[in-house]
């Protein structure tokens, strides 16, 4: 499927609709299977002992199926989760920032299926994996 916005326009998308965050993500790479999103860690991201926090791992899982969806669909700021399970499967690397492999597994009118696996940078062996479903509303 023919992408609609580029990673230049995706993270611009992000800056405008959720400047809150914006600064946390970056594109990495845009395939015709999904996109890579990096988090840049930092000192907000960490729990007690120094490793990346859940929630900010979840964060990320999130943000790139959205950006994948958004990747192919345009920009659409009501796309919303509907569903979401993330696997924690080891420690991530302190220090560094994690990357997210997503793919689209599924894009349809109403409903869009993504794939996760997320990796600390430079690790061979992910250190989660999420699966995540969105809602698309209604074009009109």
């Amino acid at each position: 499927m023919q992408h609609q916005m580029d990673a230049a326009a995706l993270s611009a998308f992000l800056v405008r609709e959720f400047a809150q965050v914006a600064e946390d993500f970056a594109v990495e790479r845009l395939t015709p299977e999904g996109i890579s999103v990096r988090l840049r860690v930092a000192g907000r991201h960490l729990r007690p002992g120094g490793t990346v926090s859940g929630p900010s791992i979840f964060a990320l899982a999130d943000v790139a199926v959205y950006l994948a969806i958004l990747s192919r669909i345009g920009p659409v700021a009501l796309a919303v989760t509907t569903s979401a399970s993330l696997d924690f499967l080891r420690k991530p690397a302190a220090g560094v920032d994690l990357i997210a492999e997503t793919r689209l597994l599924k894009l349809g009118r109403s409903l869009a299926v993504g794939d996760v696996l997320i990796y600390s940078e430079g690790m061979p062996e992910p250190v989660a994996r999420a699966a995540m479903t969105y809602s698309i509303p209604p074009r009109r």
